[in-house]
């Protein structure tokens, strides 16, 4: 059996990154994959982040509605399998649980998850809680170890509230494992724990870094101290030095291998042999083949970027964790069982939501009122579909005093607002399409209230155009003499079709030189023949003059457009020249430092310093950052 940890820091963006995630799984080949910062919250957990073919998902998401919490942490373990019911596979769990308290609920009611609960009595239900509210913990239950996958708090220095969490979690988590090992339980804890154990897991660890609190508790709890669990990665790997899983992702750090070892997979309790309690028989020596790090799937490969200038010249996709994995040997078969509940399956949201009753009804009750708009659409004129009643027994009426039959028209009375429905009779189709006809084109007609649909729109239709706010400037002289040409021709295409005699063009020169001699300007737009044969060569002139004008003045306003944007660009470049020679060199390597700001709340938060450009690396090394610090100005400085 195959074991995988690995911090994907963000699930969405490694399944985009390797196509989808059956592919991300697959790719470690292995039969448990657990997965550390998912961030994702639970209304986003869907089929293509949740299912994959052959594999059974369990996700644990925050519950946290604190401040920049919100869709973050979050663990996932994902176990492949033949079969999801009554199968004896060991990778498939008999049982599952969300948080490690036992208050977010487990797959199974038994006296196990009552058991568990007696054994924190000393914490407060709300303590509990809040350390299950982050997402940062699935247990699975494989019949021969039980399994956490875990993803620890990180705590910066002179944190207290987030170092106090810190040391809650951990400690209700070592009264959780306890718990389990006095009961015979064999242990399995995998995940980002954020924690570094020693300075050989450092890289240029300090004098005073073993002393840290969690060091120390994490030291504690390993057998070399006393302790119950194996660092299975030490175990096999005693004296390896620079093995680091994690590098900062903001100063290149890779390059150099500039990291630390804080994703680890820890295993307690007593081999799976009958003799397990002979000298020399534990988890490690008798089931634990191998265990490394899949340094394969860091971001940063030799030749696949160039050096770091402040950034690296190319996008690095990946995590700034490297997973970690463990072969077992010897894992036998377990009793016949089906995938728990707690399985991502069975989720609401990827499984999909059962239908209510009263989610039915609304939805015919939605049908009905489209197929009733449906019906009234076919009717030219839409605010009958918005009328009273009164309205429609004019109608009725009108259809009555024309010979019709009144049983002819129905009122539907299903629908928000009455409308007509013509029902079908085996009487004189003439008679019913006379009926339809005076109902439809009834000219008295006003609708008094308009429904929500008429008045939407009404509001699409006075909607405008992003086109609309940048007109081009045109004559306003101009602009009439064309509507007045498009009124004219409407005009002269009536007489045109009332008049199919050869009159038709004498009528027309007639109006022709009544307008060139007419100083009504609407008595000429009557008579103007279409645009494109004027009638006279003065108003060609005066058409032509205003024309010439219009388009001077959009040369003019262009080119001071034009001269605008020369002045903003020599502007930014003056700007950018004098910000290039304020930039300091740093003392190491003689070169243009990169500006940072300080992100973190304190008294120097927003405050702007410069520092080396090169990546960050072993002070040894004479290419790596060199260590340059320097405030940008005098007002930034704290005092």
């Amino acid at each position: 059996m195959k074991i995988v940890t690995y911090n994907v820091n963000g699930l969405r963006q490694r399944v985009s990154q390797f196509g989808s995630l059956l592919k991300l799984l697959n790719s470690f080949d292995a039969d448990i994959i657990c997965i550390q910062e998912t961030k994702l919250r639970r209304q986003e957990l869907t089929a293509d982040l949740a299912i994959a073919d052959g594999y059974e998902s369990f996700f644990s998401c925050t519950r946290s509605s604190d401040k920049g919490r919100t869709g973050y942490s979050g663990v996932a373990t994902f176990c492949r399998v033949k079969s999801a019911f009554s199968s004896v596979e060991a990778a498939l769990p008999i049982a599952a649980e969300e948080g490690f308290t036992g208050l977010l609920g487990c797959s199974r009611k038994d006296e196990a998850a009552s058991a568990v609960a007696e054994g924190l009595v000393e914490f407060s239900r709300e303590e509990l809680l809040k350390v299950d509210s982050e997402g940062r913990c699935i247990i699975t239950d494989h019949g021969h170890f039980v399994l956490f996958n875990l993803y620890g708090p990180r705590a910066g220095d002179g944190d207290s509230e987030r170092i106090q969490f810190k040391l809650n979690f951990f400690k209700i988590l070592e009264k959780r494992w306890e718990s389990l090992l006095c009961r015979g339980r064999r242990i399995f804890v995998v995940g980002d724990l954020n924690i570094a154990p020693s300075a050989i897991d450092r890289c240029e660890a300090g004098p005073d870094f073993e002393k840290n609190e969690f060091r120390t508790w994490f030291r504690s709890m390993l057998v070399e101290s006393g302790g119950h669990f194996f660092d299975v990665f030490r175990a096999k790997n005693p004296n390896r030095r620079e093995a680091f899983t994690c590098w900062p992702s903001n100063t290149g750090a890779e390059q150099f291998n500039y990291g630390t070892r804080i994703d680890h997979i820890l295993c307690a309790g007593p081999c799976l042999h009958e003799e397990h309690d002979v000298e020399g028989h534990n988890l490690v020596t008798c089931h634990v083949k191998e265990c490394d790090i899949l340094t394969e799937y860091k971001r940063w490969k030799p030749g696949s970027a160039t050096r770091w200038k402040g950034g690296w010249n190319i996008k690095l996709e990946g995590s700034d964790h490297a997973p970690v994995y463990t072969c077992l040997r010897e894992i036998p078969d377990v009793l016949e069982h089906s995938t728990p509940s707690l399985a991502a399956r069975y989720l609401p949201m990827v499984h999909g939501l059962q239908q209510t009753l009263v989610s039915v009804l609304m939805r015919r009750q939605a049908t009905k009122q489209v197929k009733s708009d449906v019906v009234s659409s076919s009717f030219p004129d839409e605010s009958i579909i918005s009328g009273g009643c009164s309205h429609v027994k004019r109608s009725i009426a009108n259809c009555d005093a024309n010979g019709t039959d009144i049983s002819c028209c129905s009122l539907d009375q299903d629908s928000r607002n009455p409308i007509l429905k013509v029902v079908g009779h085996s009487e004189d189709l003439k008679e019913e399409a006379a009926c339809s006809t005076t109902i439809v084109f009834n000219e008295e007609y006003t609708s008094p209230l308009p429904n929500k649909r008429t008045r939407k729109r009404a509001r699409k239709s006075q909607q405008l155009s992003l086109r609309s706010f940048f007109p081009k400037s045109q004559n306003l002289d101009y602009g009439i003499e064309n509507s007045t040409n498009d009124i004219s021709t409407n005009q002269t295409g009536v007489l045109n079709s009332n008049n199919q005699s050869q009159e038709a063009p004498v009528m027309d020169d007639r109006r022709c030189i009544t307008m060139q001699n007419d100083t009504n300007g609407i008595s000429s737009s009557q008579g103007q023949e279409e645009p494109d044969r004027p009638c006279s060569p003065a108003q060609n002139n005066t058409n032509g003059n205003a024309s010439s004008q219009g388009q001077e003045e959009q040369d003019g306003s262009r080119y001071l457009e034009k001269q605008k944007k020369s002045d903003a660009l020599l502007e930014w470049q003056r700007i950018q020249q004098l910000m290039q020679n304020s930039i300091p060199l740093c003392k190491g390597h003689r070169e243009p430092c990169v500006s940072r700001v300080v992100k973190k709340p304190g008294p120097n938060f927003g405050h702007r310093f410069y520092v080396c450009a090169r990546a960050e690396g072993p002070s040894s090394n004479p290419e790596a950052n060199c260590g340059y610090f320097r405030w940008a100005s005098t007002k930034s400085r704290p005092k």
